[in-house]
Parts: structure tokens; C-alpha cells; sequence
């Protein structure tokens, strides 16, 4: 079937509310040589959609911010950081894929999984989608998988080391969760205590509900804190690290990302901030471990593309737990979903 000259994506042309997300015919993306153009199933709706959207980032990124989401106006016009769907062409030189291959992919800040379709690079972060999931299953393990896989891998994380989780029940954190408990780790997670059963069910040892203690407080260690949330600046947990230990920084503010050198120098603890640049390899590791049965895929609520400013309007509540989804159909395409 002929790929059609236009889509549905949903665009956004200013800052703001969920409202400022519109539905819009655009064109169908042309890929380049070494793009793959993927016909998206299903992406998810994070809470990197929710700053691009707002603009609201961490203290003192507004600058370096600009370059990847824009200044005065978005830069992106149509976000979503992941995709799962099936190939529908590949441009020159592409070779590890082919039309109707079923893929996943993280578009990472070139965003524009809210669409119909999208290109990616074919040497970037996109591998076979896992055999067994579902669409909706299968992205949810691109953008907190793919971030808590970026982290765990500047640590060494083995049988006993103690593990903390701030944040463990959004889409990194349970991804968190599930990637250091294979590795044999003792997992703490920090939750309100409504999701205590589902960090448990993921695998987490020991649960503290941070609406009723102060994780900080208890005199407990930890070989490595993994902060999800951006309240556990290294001055407020460095007393709950172990000697040699780490705090991985998944969201941080400009003073924390100047600090970390030298913070990591004086105490000899490793303070990190970059996820650095997780590819395929990192992509399909946690594709074989879903496989198996050994990761999971966490879906708090699936909404269609037309309800896209609901999805929004959840996301901001900052109550999501896991991953919310965004399904995406081709009703003008024969044995697609309607």
C-alpha cells in the first residue's frame, strides 16, 4: 500500500497547558539515507513531553533547554520520545531493516512519536520490537528502560548491593526497579504508599512512603541512590551513600550538573547527571529480559491519539504510575486497528 503525503500528529505551536496540543494534517516525513520511517502503533505521553510542552526545566536549564525544545516558541512541533510500530520504508543504505519489520525506537529530543508516523536513524536506539507484547506493551519499555539502563550502567551493580529508588513508581523508576533486582540488587523504593503494591510486585524489598518519613533520616545506606524526582540534591543524601557509592542524578538542575565534578572528587563518591547516549544494543538488552518474563511492562492508562490533550492533562497531575500510553491507528490503511 502506498504510504500516504499526509498524517495526524499532534502539534503544539506555543507553551502551555494540555490545551495548546492540537490535532493537525501534516506532512508524512521523507526519510533520509540511513533513516528508517516507522508507521507508529503506539508511543507514550512522559514527563519529558511534559517540560518540552510547559517549558518548565530544572533551575538555571532554561538556556541550554532552548537548543533541544525552544526559546520563545517550541522548536519540535510535535512531541512523543519513543515509538513501537511496524517499518513502512527505509531510506538508502539501510540494511539491518526492512518494510514491515515491527520495531520500537526511542526518538529521544527529536521527539515526533505523536504522529502517524516518523523517521529515525537506523543506527540510533531502535531494535525488534520483543516477540509476545503487545504494541502498547512493547513501548513502554523504550523511554524509562532505556534511561534506567543509561544510569545503572556507570555503576556496578551485583548480588547485595543496596539499591534506593526516589521516585520508583513512574516510568523510569520502575524500570529502575526491575533492572537492578535482575542484577541482584537489594531495592529500596520511595513511593506514597498507594503504590507500595505495585513496587513490590515489581520486585522491591523494602518500600518508604516519603508522604511519612524522610528516607534521609533513618540512618540506613545505600550503595547507590537513584533519584527520579530531582529533590535529592548530593548535600541533602551524601550521608546515605555508602564509601565508594553513587547517586545518579536522572533529573538535575544546572548548580547540581556543576557541582557533581567536584562533589565526586571530594567525597569519592560518584555523583552523575548524563544518561549519556543509550543506543540498540541498550534497547534490545531489555527487549530479551521482557522475553523472558524478566522485565514488565508497566501501563497506568492507554489513551487514544484523538484524546491527546486528556493524556496531557493526567501527566501534569504528576500521579502517573509507570507509563501512559498513547495508541495511534490507521484507519485509512486495510487491517489496521479503528
Amino acid at each position: 500500500m502506498t504510504t500516504p503525503t499526509t498524517m495526524t500528529a499532534a502539534v503544539y505551536r506555543r507553551f502551555g497547558g494540555p490545551e495548546v496540543v492540537r490535532l493537525e494534517q501534516v506532512p508524512v516525513p521523507v526519510p533520509r539515507p540511513g533513516e528508517v520511517l516507522v508507521r507508529v502503533h503506539t508511543s507514550t505521553v512522559s514527563i519529558a513531553d511534559h517540560r518540552a510542552r510547559t517549558r518548565d526545566v530544572p533551575r538555571g536549564l532554561d538556556l541550554l533547554a532552548a537548543g533541544t525544545i525552544g526559546l520563545s516558541r517550541p522548536k519540535r512541533r510535535v512531541l512523543g520520545m519513543d515509538a513501537a510500530g511496524v517499518v513502512e520504508s527505509v531510506g538508502a543504505g539501510v540494511t539491518g531493516f526492512a518494510p514491515g519489520d515491527r520495531v520500537i525506537a526511542m526518538t529521544g529530543s527529536g521527539f515526533g512519536g505523536h504522529a502517524e508516523y516518523v523517521c529515525v536513524p537506523a543506527d540510533g536506539a531502535i531494535t525488534r520490537a520483543p516477540a509476545g507484547l503487545t504494541d502498547e506493551e512493547a513501548v513502554t519499555l523504550v523511554f524509562g528502560g532505556v534511561t534506567a539502563q543509561g544510569f545503572l550502567s556507570q555503576v556496578s551493580i551485583g548480588p547485595g548491593t543496596r539499591v534506593l529508588v526516589n521516585g520508583a513508581s513512574g516510568a523510569v523508576g520502575t524500570a529502575v526497579i526491575q533492572l537492578a533486582k535482575h542484577l541482584g540488587a537489594a531495592v529500596t523504593a520511595v513511593t506514597s504508599g498507594p503504590n507500595a503494591e505495585l513496587v513490590t510486585s515489581l520486585g522491591a524489598d523494602r518500600v518508604i512512603d516519603y508522604t511519612r518519613h524522610d528516607f534521609t533520616a533513618n540512618g540506613v545506606r545505600y550503595d547507590v541512590i537513584v533519584d527520579g524526582v530531582g529533590n535529592a540534591a548530593f548535600d541533602r543524601v551524601e550521608a546515605s551513600i555508602n564509601p565508594g557509592g553513587a547517586l545518579l542524578r536522572v533529573i538535575c538542575d544546572l548548580p547540581g550538573m556543576l557541582r557533581s565534578r567536584g562533589q565526586t572528587r571530594r567525597s569519592g563518591k560518584l555523583v552523575a547527571w548524563d544518561v549519556g547516549k543509550p543506543g540498540a544494543a541498550e534497547l534490545a538488552q531489555i527487549v530479551s529480559l521482557a522475553e523472558v518474563g524478566h522485565y514488565r511492562p508497566v501501563i497506568d492508562r492507554t489513551y487514544d491519539l484523538a484524546d491527546i490533550v486528556e493524556a496531557h492533562r493526567y501527566v501534569d497531575t504528576g500521579r502517573k504510575r509507570g507509563n501512559v500510553v498513547l495508541r495511534i491507528t490507521h484507519p485509512h490503511r486495510e487491517g489496521q486497528p479503528s
